[in-house]
């Protein structure tokens, strides 16, 4: 995907990484140079690549949740960055449990620091407007992060283009993950790209209108 500008300043650029190709964003301001990351989960070498070329300070790495492939590259950018690592605490579990999710998944095991903040619902993340909506389902501390101004919603696993994240991992439930998608993400600007955790983006009125979990 290209970066994606509402504004001069605004910068949005997303992309795969890792094993299970999660898509990774870095949103930031031209003006005061500063940026986070959104769920690196892993070929950090290429997350790094990509914060040098658009000229950025990364202030934060943040994650919608903590499934191994949405974090595995947290310690290395952590590392590069100095920025500290956020989640929100219902999902501390699956953070500690990340050697055996790796070997459940045959993925090759990277360490990753404890997080250094925990998340909670609608705070201000102090990049570009953005803040935080907790949508519980796919996982019980799954986030979602809302730019107004700019018409953008990160959804992690919990809303996919006409399809919704998987609950029949340890801590998934059906009814909850429905229940986040109306009554957080659905109530939103329709005309809102939605970034998803994996594969292409969509809208939150393509999906009111078309996606068979929610009709």
């Amino acid at each position: 995907m290209n970066t994606e500008s509402t504004e001069t300043h605004f910068i949005r650029k997303t992309f795969p990484v890792g094993p299970l190709q999660c898509n990774c964003s870095i949103i930031g301001d031209k003006l005061t140079q500063k940026a986070i990351i959104v769920d690196p989960g892993g070929d950090a070498q290429r997350i790094m690549d990509e914060v040098k070329a658009l000229g950025m300070k990364i202030t934060a790495i943040i994650h919608t949740h903590a499934h191994l492939d949405h974090i595995l590259a947290a310690g290395e950018i952590k590392k590069a960055t100095g920025a500290p690592l956020y989640l929100h605490k219902g999902d501390k579990f699956l953070w500690d449990a990340l050697e055996s999710q790796c070997r459940s998944f045959g993925v090759p095991y990277q360490p990753v620091p404890a997080p250094d903040e925990w998340l909670d619902d609608d705070q201000d993340l102090h990049c570009c407007g953005g803040v935080t909506l907790h949508t519980p389902g796919h996982t019980p501390g799954s986030m979602s992060y809302w730019f107004a101004e700019h018409k953008l919603l990160i959804a992690g696993d919990t809303l996919f283009r006409r399809s919704i994240g998987r609950t029949d991992f340890p801590g998934g439930d059906f009814d909850t993950i429905i229940r986040s998608i109306r009554q957080r993400l659905f109530v939103l600007d329709e005309e809102a790209t939605v970034i998803t955790g994996h594969g292409p983006a969509t809208s939150i009125g393509e999906e009111l209108r078309e996606n068979p979990f929610l009709n």
